[in-house]
């Protein structure tokens, strides 16, 4: 199963939390910006907050697989997805992860209830 594609300029995550809608989860959160053209693309991100940065790149590197095992194959086109890791997200379970990552989808209108 292939990654969806990513964003990786601060300019297109900025974009994205500034226009885009909020879903929040005790696991993640998630900014989502629909666009009219190109694939679904997702950037994730971790503050200083969560701590070091072996607690940050943890975090980062669960939500990649969420993102992976739930968007891999069947990616609605047409979106820019912003993941944050919350404090959380390391040590959450890995199957609450993924549904707390399925529910943000769905309330921000990605998936099909």
């Amino acid at each position: 199963m292939a990654s969806p594609p990513r964003l990786k300029r601060r300019r297109e995550f900025l974009r994205v939390a500034g226009k885009g809608s909020r879903a929040a989860r005790p696991g993640l959160v998630l900014q989502a910006l629909p666009e009219t053209a190109g694939p679904l693309r997702v950037g994730f991100t971790a503050t200083k907050k969560l701590g070091n940065a072996v607690v940050r790149n943890r975090a980062k590197r669960r939500l990649r697989e969420a993102a992976r095992l739930l968007l891999g194959q069947e990616a609605p086109p047409g979106w820019d997805l912003v993941l944050i890791g919350r404090e959380g997200t390391g040590a959450r379970r890995f199957e609450q992860l993924l549904g707390d990552l399925r529910g943000a989808l769905r309330q921000a209108g990605v998936l099909k209830p």
